[in-house]
């Protein structure tokens, strides 16, 4: 079972976690620490606590989400929270209502936890000056996704037992990728050499700034990498042609057991899903559990969330 434990790092701090930007690292290896307390009780027979009973949590999810929100719903129940998922085809919004009007609206109801997922990069730091209670940021725009990175963080350490040291490469759709961003930020903060792979048409201006190594070519950039981070092709947010085709995309970007071995032998490969299968990944090597993490992304990102939501919810 889960043991209760004195919030340190966190305790003085804003109650609202908003993007890794935020965070020092103290706070970050803090909810990594719980985190772990929690894979034990998730993987168990009894998985229900009691630490958020009597809370409010209010899922707000502006885009389409099955992982996120399902894990957050399930975290939050698991810790003993009243959860509400608000249906946003059914929403106010739908008639018209501004982000702030329908922030007041929740507000006014007393909620303690409110996790936002928005189009609009900012959404999420808006809605936390407009109401009294935590908010945790689930994706926002091109910004920031804080609860996947951490998940990736927990799922390699899991697997590595540390990321320090540690060569990360992230390759894909870097432009218009939140979960890159997040990733970056993270896994720089916790001591690894990051690396980002990407068609020149695909890779942010400035992206070296980052404290990162950019490439254009799969296999410089997978060279000694012991992890290899695919991303999905955010085709909802492309508003021109960013790729001649899809099929030339996978011949030159898409992992493949060929592409795979330019990285060390022991390299484990990882997805924030949904997969594009044939496009970004080979579904061989995507359903390869001697290499892939996809899974254990998903189940340890039901235990980061639970971390979260203990944490950040007083």
């Amino acid at each position: 079972m889960a043991t209760e434990k004195k919030v340190t790092a966190i305790k003085n701090t804003p109650k609202h976690l908003l993007g890794i930007q935020n965070l020092s690292v103290l706070e970050a290896k803090e909810i990594l620490t719980e985190a772990k307390s929690f894979i034990k009780l998730n993987r168990g027979s009894s998985k229900k606590l009691d630490v958020l009973r009597g809370k409010t949590q209010i899922n707000l999810f502006f885009e389409p989400s099955t992982r996120t929100q399902s894990s957050f719903d399930l975290a939050g129940k698991r810790l003993g929270a009243d959860v509400m998922t608000i249906n946003m085809n059914n929403s106010s919004l739908k008639k018209g209502e501004t982000l702030i009007d329908t922030a007041m609206t929740l507000n006014a109801m007393h909620p303690d936890i409110i996790v936002i997922r928005h189009q609009d990069s900012g959404a999420p730091n808006l809605l936390s000056q407009k109401v009294n209670c935590t908010v945790i940021n689930a994706g926002d725009g091109r910004r920031e996704h804080p609860t996947q990175a951490l998940l990736d963080a927990l799922t390699i350490i899991n697997r590595k037992g540390n990321i320090e040291g540690l060569k990360i490469a992230i390759c894909g759709d870097i432009l218009h990728s939140r979960v890159a961003r997040s990733n970056i930020y993270l896994m720089n903060m916790l001591g690894a050499e990051v690396n980002v792979i990407a068609p020149k048409t695909l890779m942010p201006n400035g992206i070296d700034n980052l404290g990162v190594k950019s490439f254009t070519d799969m296999k410089k950039g997978l060279d000694g990498c012991d992890i290899v981070m695919m991303l999905r092709l955010q085709n909802e947010r492309m508003q021109g042609s960013f790729l001649p085709s899809k099929r030339e995309y996978y011949e030159f970007f898409g992992l493949t057991p060929e592409k795979l071995k330019f990285a060390k032998k022991d390299a484990l490969l990882m997805h924030p899903g949904p997969m594009n299968r044939g496009v970004e990944i080979d579904t061989k090597l995507a359903d390869d559990i001697n290499v892939s993490l996809v899974k254990e992304q998903v189940e340890l990102g039901v235990a980061v969330r639970m971390a979260c939501l203990k944490l950040y919810c007083k």
